[in-house]
């Protein structure tokens, strides 16, 4: 296969475009040509009388690519292996892996346990998604809090309620097997090109319930409402954990544990400073949610093209005099600013959009440094006291 990078696209190009540029780069007939695939897709708005996509295309011949592509001296085109993940098949583990946590990383842990024939059991302390939306909508319209299943817990971790963004700052090979499977799982195909994909929480909700009944299917478990209370161990190994589940305990006996926790379970980080696990301070970003009108973002962004390709973002940074960072993250193109609290009397706000980002305004979370000389005390979870601190006082 052969790889063509920055090919100039209009805003309005068809199929025949792609085929016509790549046949000019290759010098190559159209006869020559097996199959075209759009590899990758990005605007390019720095001159805004000039706004355009730049692609990257994949090639099939029905010839020698490597003599197409010697006689083409094409410097942006090169050959490419097909992409394909191999799971990591190794022998049956001595007893079922237990994966804490159903957010992103839970979920995909639990797929490739599975999909490696390991039959995991997930135990997530929230809803499925379903139930969960009910009570985040509560939350949302009557301020009745589930401190267990909310924003942040429950199927599909905070992602569920959020642009669904799919980027990352690694250059690891596997990010494009969490793309493809979000798509064998009910994601739209444009997250594969897509230079700054994403799903959206609309469409999520169908995408992380495609993956748990396709973990279920391969042999997994996921039991949710079920929490994690202990980690029970000897001769320095795990020999099972406990959990509760309405008001009752279990102890599931395995030796292999995954904790995909995220941030928010305060208490299991609890447990685990009690187990005397070796553990650390850790600097984080805390801020506010700023929230534009959309119509703003894309005018500034796209000048007069603004019309063409919808819901524009933005990302800045800067380093203060002090040496501090400030920052945008997570910013949210036509969505909305959502409660996003899992412990009572707290204000904490999150970001979210739909598929079609086509809300009258915009936000984002704008973020300053934190370090652990700010957290005035060597507690290990001194920093979650900090969150703890201000969001009593914002409520």
């Amino acid at each position: 296969m052969i790889r063509i990078n920055n090919i100039k696209l209009k805003l309005d190009y068809t199929d025949s475009d792609i085929r016509q540029a790549v046949q000019k780069e290759l010098r190559i007939q159209e006869n020559a040509v097996d199959n075209i695939s759009l590899y990758r897709r990005s605007i390019d708005a720095r001159h805004k009388n000039d706004v355009h996509y730049i692609a990257t295309i994949d090639v099939e011949l029905n010839s020698n690519e490597n003599a197409v592509l010697s006689k083409a001296r094409c410097k942006n085109a090169s050959i490419c292996e097909k992409y394909s993940y191999a799971i990591p098949y190794k022998k049956d583990l001595s007893s079922r892996p237990v994966v804490v946590g159903f957010g992103p990383a839970g979920m995909f842990c639990a797929l490739i346990l599975a999909q490696a024939g390991q039959k995991p059991i997930v135990v997530e302390r929230g809803d499925e998604v379903d139930v969960r939306t009910k009570k985040v909508n509560n939350l949302w319209e009557n301020a009745v809090l589930d401190e267990g299943s909310n924003v942040q817990f429950g199927e599909g971790g905070a992602g569920t309620f959020s642009d669904g963004k799919l980027n990352t700052g690694t250059k690891d090979s596997r990010s494009r097997n969490v793309l493809l499977e979000f798509v064998n799982h009910g994601a739209p195909n444009e997250i594969l090109y897509n230079a700054k994909p994403h799903i959206g929480t609309d469409k999520l909700r169908t995408t992380v319930k495609n993956i748990r009944e396709d973990i279920i299917k391969l042999g997994g478990e996921v039991r949710f409402n079920t929490k994690l209370i202990g980690i029970n161990h000897s001769n320095n190994k795990v020999s099972s954990v406990v959990v509760e589940h309405n008001g009752s305990t279990d102890i599931i006996e395995t030796d292999n544990v995954v904790l995909a926790i995220g941030h928010s379970a305060r208490d299991t980080f609890e447990i685990l400073k009690n187990m005397h696990l070796y553990m650390e301070q850790k600097p984080f970003a805390i801020g506010a949610r700023i929230e534009h009108l959309q119509e703003d973002i894309n005018k500034a962004q796209y000048g007069e093209f603004a019309k063409s390709l919808g819901a524009a973002d933005y990302k800045m940074n800067i380093k203060s005099k002090s040496g501090r960072g400030v920052f945008t993250f997570c910013m949210c193109p036509g969505g909305m600013v959502v409660a996003s609290q899992s412990e009572k009397n707290t204000v904490v706000t999150n970001g979210m959009s739909n598929f079609a980002r086509d809300n009258i305004n915009s936000n984002a979370a704008l973020l300053v440094n934190v370090y652990p000389s700010d957290f005035e005390s060597d507690d290990v979870l001194a920093g979650v006291a900090l969150q703890r601190k201000i969001e009593h006082a914002a409520f």
